[in-house]
């Protein structure tokens, strides 16, 4: 009925909301086919490991049923002349067009085998996780809610929630120590504040 299929679109707007406003970053490692809110969640994430052969698309036009919620995603990743044509045509996109597009931030190494493929996307994606993971965490949210805030506002007003950031940030223990580790050429020690 209605009030259910509003509950499940209203749900998964919201768990996609969520991966925005999480302060630690989101990476998603894809393998095989991503559709409908399956590519939405790929275009939500914060940055996107996949498989040389993964492919993605909207194909709700193709059952009668507009993706309208993936492509309130899909068209923040790839702006809005490639949304529309996933939507509009609901045609599978190869991972080398998806990285082409901006929706997908690396490709991992093609293996020759599918089993092979998701092992080393996910092995991929957690190198990615680590290597974010080991900057500070207060400048990682900061930066993430910056960032996301700051994109659909005009240049004025970008600059204006940049520079309150940057202000913001200076002032951290972790922005602290890491201009002290940078100037006495060691190592910083964050305490993600």
């Amino acid at each position: 009925n209605e009030a259910r299929r509003r509950e499940l679109f209203t749900l998964c707007s919201h768990v996609m909301q969520l991966v925005e406003t999480v302060p630690q970053p989101v990476i998603a490692a894809v393998h095989g086919i991503a559709t409908a809110a399956g590519c939405q969640l790929v275009a939500a994430a914060d940055m996107v490991c996949a498989a040389p052969t993964t492919r993605f698309a909207t194909p709700g036009v193709s059952i009668g049923l507009f993706c309208s919620t993936p492509a309130v995603s899909l068209v923040r990743a790839v702006g809005r002349k490639a949304a529309m044509d996933m939507l509009l045509t609901g045609r599978l996109v190869d991972a080398t067009e998806a990285k082409a597009l901006g929706l997908v931030s690396r490709l991992a190494k093609d293996m020759g085998d599918a089993d092979l493929d998701r092992e080393q996307v996910q092995s991929e994606a957690r190198a990615l996780a680590i290597e974010i993971a080991a900057h500070s965490g207060s400048a990682l949210a900061i930066g993430k809610r910056t960032f996301n805030k700051q994109v659909s506002l005009s240049l004025d007003q970008a600059y204006e929630v940049a520079s309150d950031a940057m202000t913001r940030n200076m002032e951290t223990i972790d922005a602290q120590e890491g201009i002290d580790a940078f100037l006495s050429k060691r190592k910083p020690t964050w305490r993600h504040d």
